[in-house]
């Protein structure tokens, strides 16, 4: 298995070739729908961020708030560039897409019941927080005790974001990148924004969780037609699907 994995530099190669591509105007037109998926995705998965900074900011003393901010973005970014690198690499692997598609479904479940049950935190009441002086009832927690809680929250925001956005960039490395990018100026810059205005307009999070799930099912389906390719030789040339309705009406292997 650790053979089927690309070096590093065999990666950075692969977007060095399809930097040179991407001045044409054929590279933006095989990968802009992919670059639209991309966008979506990360603002509606943005949100979650500021409403994570945005508790533990206000759980910590006045005079830290700045910093627990920042080091808890910077945290995010971290997570998400490790994240990419290690799952562009196990993306590789003959399996690991079929798991990737089945995770991106239970990421799809959750935001499925986050949408339906409408449990949105009170934003102003979040805000109000991290600009109150008075500690809350259970007192102030440390500097480090508000990092812990925001990197826990997310590692699980991170990974999803990633497999989300390493799915919708179908292989190319420079789309997957260009999608790391987006969210993280997206959480550094704008995403209490993007919080307020998901909760004003859920239907923007009912299109993100469709390009989702309709990933996860791509993934999920990719991952299959590898797996049957692997070990049965089936499909290997084509469609997994067709492969096996010619196989039982006898039109191929």
């Amino acid at each position: 298995m650790l053979e089927q994995l690309p070096a590093i530099g065999d990666l950075f190669a692969a977007m060095q070739s399809e930097l040179a591509n991407a001045t044409s105007s054929e590279w933006w037109r095989a990968n802009a729908f992919n670059i639209w998926n991309i966008i979506v995705i990360d603002v509606v998965l943005a949100g979650d961020n500021a409403i994570v900074v945005g508790l533990a900011a206000s759980r910590v003393a006045p005079e830290i708030r700045a910093k627990v901010i920042f080091w808890g973005i910077a945290g995010a970014v971290i997570l998400r560039i490790l994240f990419a690198a290690i799952t562009t690499q196990l993306l590789s692997i003959i399996g690991i897409l079929l798991v990737g598609g089945l995770l991106l479904l239970w990421v799809c479940w959750k935001m499925y019941r986050e949408i339906t049950l409408a449990e949105h935190p009170d934003l102003d009441e979040i805000e109000a927080g991290v600009a109150s002086e008075v500690p809350p009832d259970g007192g102030y927690v440390s500097f480090w005790g508000a990092i812990v809680n925001i990197i826990i929250a997310d590692v699980s925001m991170s990974l999803d974001n990633v497999l989300a956005v390493a799915g919708a960039a179908k292989g190319s490395t420079l789309v997957l990148v260009f999608g790391l990018a987006v969210a993280i100026v997206l959480m550094a810059v704008a995403s209490h924004f993007i919080a307020r205005l998901l909760v004003r307009y859920p239907w923007i999070s009912w299109i993100g969780l469709l390009i989702i799930l309709f990933i996860a099912l791509e993934m999920i389906y990719k991952g299959g037609h590898d797996i049957t390719c692997q070990a049965y030789s089936i499909g290997c040339d084509g469609d997994t699907l067709m492969a096996f309705i010619k196989a039982k009406i006898g039109l191929g292997p």
